[in-house]
C-alpha cells in the first residue's frame, strides 16, 4: 500500500514506515538469520518453537555467542515442550557465554501450565529495528544440509516500525517468565528517518493466544475470506479448517472467489495428513482447487488474496493454532509486493505441485484408506478438543 491509499478505520493498526522482503526457507533464511545476528550492535531477541542441537542449531548458537562476545544483549526463548531435548551441556554453554536463555513453560515445571498452549513463535528482532517472522524452526530439516532439500517454508523480513512492535512483544514474552533472569528493556522509539526507508509498506503485527484473549490472526483469515473478490491462495501445512472457516470458504466461493489450497504431499505427521485427506472430498466437492506440494515437506503458513493483502507467520489453518498455541503473523497490505508473492505461489502450483481432482481422489483411494482417513480425522479432532479445552481465559492485559 502506498502512503496515498486509504486504510479503513478497523485497519489503523497497520504501520506504514516499513521495508519488507520475502525470505525463502533453507540456506537463504539461515544465511540471513546469521547476517542479522552478526550485524546486531545492541540487542537480539530470538524466539522459536523448535531449537535442535544439530549442525544448524550449532551454527546459530555460534553466531549468538559471537554477538554476546561483542557485548550484545542476547535473549533466546524456546518452547519447553518442542525443545525439551536440549542437553544440559548445551544450555550451560549458552549461559556461560553470556546468552540469556529460557524455556517457555517447561512440562511439569510450570506454575501456569496449559497442555496445548505452546510458544509457536518463529521470530528474530535485532536492535529493535529489523526482524524476521515466519514458520521456520532452528533445525536441519528446515535448512539445506548436504544433499537434503529443506522443507518448503517462508518468512517475512521487515525493517522499520513493525520491528519496533515485534521487539516490544518479545520483551513482554521474555519478561513474563516470572524467573530471576535478566529483564529485557523495552525499546525507546528510534528515529525512523534514520533507517532510510524510502517506500512505505503497510504491515501489522497479528497474534493469537486464546488464553490471553487474543484472536487477531484468526480474524485476519476470517476477514480475508469475507472480503476477497477474486482469488485466495492458502499454503498451509496441517490444513484442518474448523466449521466456521469451512462455511466462510463456501460463502467466498459462492461470491465467485477462486480458492486454491496448497497442502503437503509427503508429510512429517502421518496421522494429521490422513485426517487432512479426509477433507479432500469436501474441498473438491465445493470446487476448491487442491494442490499437493511434492518437492519436499511443505511447512509454510502463508495466504494471499486479490494481489493486495497477505498474512504470513507461524499460524496453521487449524484449531490448535486458533485455540491453543501462541502464534505470531504479519499482515501486509501492499499491492506491488503482495502481487509478486501471489505470482510466486501460482508458480509453485504450476511447477512443484500435483493437482488433486475429485476423480483422482475417488479412483486412487480405496475403501480401506477412506475408512482410515475418517478414523484419523475423528482421532485428530478428539485430540484437538482435549488439547484446546481450557476452563477459563485469563483477563485481558
Amino acid at each position: 500500500m502506498s502512503s496515498t491509499e486509504t486504510i479503513h478505520k478497523h485497519e489503523r493498526d497497520y504501520t506504514l514506515k516499513n521495508k519488507v522482503q520475502l525470505v525463502h526457507g533453507g540456506s537463504e533464511y539461515f544465511n540471513k538469520l546469521v547476517s542479522l545476528i552478526d550485524g546486531a550492535k545492541g540487542v537480539i531477541h530470538l524466539q522459536v518453537y523448535i531449537f535442535t542441537e544439530d549442525a544448524t542449531g550449532n551454527t546459530i548458537v555460534d553466531a549468538l555467542i559471537r554477538a554476546a562476545n561483542r557485548k550484545v544483549k542476547v535473549f533466546l526463548l524456546v518452547d519447553g515442550f518442542a525443545s525439551q531435548d536440549l542437553s544440559d551441556d548445551f544450555k550451560n554453554k549458552l549461559q556461560q557465554s553470556g546468552i540469556n536463555f529460557r524455556m517457555f513453560e517447561p512440562i511439569f515445571k510450570s506454575s501456569n501450565f496449559y497442555f496445548g498452549r505452546r510458544l509457536h513463535h518463529k521470530v528474530i528482532v535485532a536492535d529493535h529495528t529489523v526482524a524476521m517472522v515466519g514458520g521456520i524452526n532452528i533445525q536441519n530439516k528446515y535448512n539445506d544440509v548436504g544433499d537434503t532439500k529443506a522443507w518448503f517454508d517462508m518468512a517475512l523480513s521487515v525493517k522499520g516500525e513493525t520491528a519496533i512492535q515485534l521487539s516490544r512483544i518479545c520483551c513482554d514474552m521474555w519478561n513474563g517468565g516470572g524467573d530471576p533472569a535478566e529483564k529485557a528493556q523495552l525499546p525507546v522509539q528510534p528515529d525512523i528517518a534514520s533507517l532510510l526507508i524510502n517506500n512505505d509498506c503497510a504491515v501489522r503485527v497479528r497474534r493469537n493466544d486464546w488464553v490471553k484473549r487474543k484472536m487477531q490472526i484468526w480474524k485476519s483469515y476470517f476477514n480475508m475470506l469475507n472480503n476477497s473478490t477474486e482469488e485466495i491462495i492458502i499454503a498451509s501445512s496441517y490444513f484442518l479448517p474448523g466449521i466456521i472457516f469451512r462455511q466462510k470458504m463456501i460463502q467466498a466461493l459462492k461470491r465467485g472467489v477462486r480458492i486454491k489450497v496448497i497442502v503437503a504431499g509427503p508429510s512429517d505427521v502421518l496421522l494429521a495428513k490422513s485426517a487432512e485427506r479426509y477433507l479432500y472430498r469436501w474441498m473438491l466437492k465445493n470446487r476448491i482447487e487442491l494442490y499437493e506440494y511434492k518437492q519436499s515437506i511443505l511447512h509454510a503458513k502463508v495466504s494471499v488474496a486479490d494481489n493486495k493483502r497477505m498474512t504470513i507467520g507461524s499460524y496453521n489453518f487449524n484449531n490448535l493454532s486458533a485455540y491453543a498455541s501462541i502464534e505470531l503473523n504479519l499482515d501486509v497490505r501492499n499491492k506491488p509486493f503482495v502481487s509478486t508473492v501471489q505470482q510466486e505461489l501460482n508458480d509453485v502450483i504450476k511447477n512443484d505441485c500435483t493437482r488433486i481432482t475429485e476423480e483422482d481422489y475417488l479412483d486412487n483411494t480405496s475403501l480401506i484408506n477412506k475408512a482410515w482417513q475418517y478414523i484419523a480425522y475423528l482421532l485428530v479432532k478428539m485430540l484437538l478438543s482435549v488439547i484446546t479445552f481450557y476452563y477459563t481465559q485469563e483477563k485481558r492485559y
